[in-house]
């Protein structure tokens, strides 16, 4: 996996998701981040990826994720400033961040332990229409639990570049959850997750 620098993430960014959290809809883009020491790889031969224990439900939320591959400048597309693309899992502590949110605490404890941002490989950044065209998904013990599409996003990718590249900067190296659909849930050690786009499996992990 080639190293990562900043780990951006994109909180609520699917109406949907929100709402099933029963959280408002944001009415700009949520940024929080991650650790660089969260990224991990997702093999497609199901490697274990250990989570925290007896801290209560741990989510799955399975989400497009952008490398970019050059620095940030105001008025750049995403076609010139996205190398890649993979897709990711933001493995969320979801009871540490239901007690943290009602104390107004950062959300670091619930979202940035090790592990908790796996990647698959990565593919050459295919465009904007095809992403729009396809579907990515999380299966869980087989079935499908997760399916999403960038089209059903509250912001798109080309507002998030500008939103996060404005705010924070974003250079070589950095790395862009970009929000994830409805139908996140736990995962309990034993379960199997795998990724797809489309029908094509690029990864997954078994969870310890």
């Amino acid at each position: 996996m080639i190293a990562v620098n900043n780990v951006y993430c994109v909180g609520r960014n699917y109406k949907k998701h929100a709402e099933e959290l029963g959280n408002d809809v944001p009415t700009e883009p949520m940024i929080f981040l991650k650790p660089s020491h969260a990224i991990c790889a997702l093999d497609s031969n199901n490697p274990t990826i250990e989570m925290p224990k007896e801290v209560g439900e741990v989510h799955y939320e399975t989400e497009l994720v952008l490398r970019i591959g050059r620095a940030y400048e105001p008025g750049i597309t995403v076609e010139k400033l996205v190398s890649s693309v993979a897709l990711g899992i933001d493995f969320t502590l979801r009871d540490v961040q239901s007690k943290i949110k009602a104390k107004g605490h950062p959300w670091t404890a619930a979202k940035g332990f090790r592990n908790s941002a796996p990647l698959t490989s990565e593919i050459a950044f295919p465009g904007i229409e095809a992403l729009n065209e396809a579907t990515f998904s999380m299966r869980k013990n087989g079935e499908v639990v997760q399916s999403g599409n960038i089209t059903n996003m509250i912001f798109d990718l080309q507002t998030l570049i500008d939103y996060i590249g404005e705010h924070y900067g974003l250079g070589e190296g950095d790395v862009i959850y970009t929000g994830t659909p409805e139908g996140v849930g736990p995962t309990v050690a034993g379960d199997v997750l795998e990724l797809y786009w489309n029908e094509e499996k690029w990864g997954g992990c078994t969870v310890g």
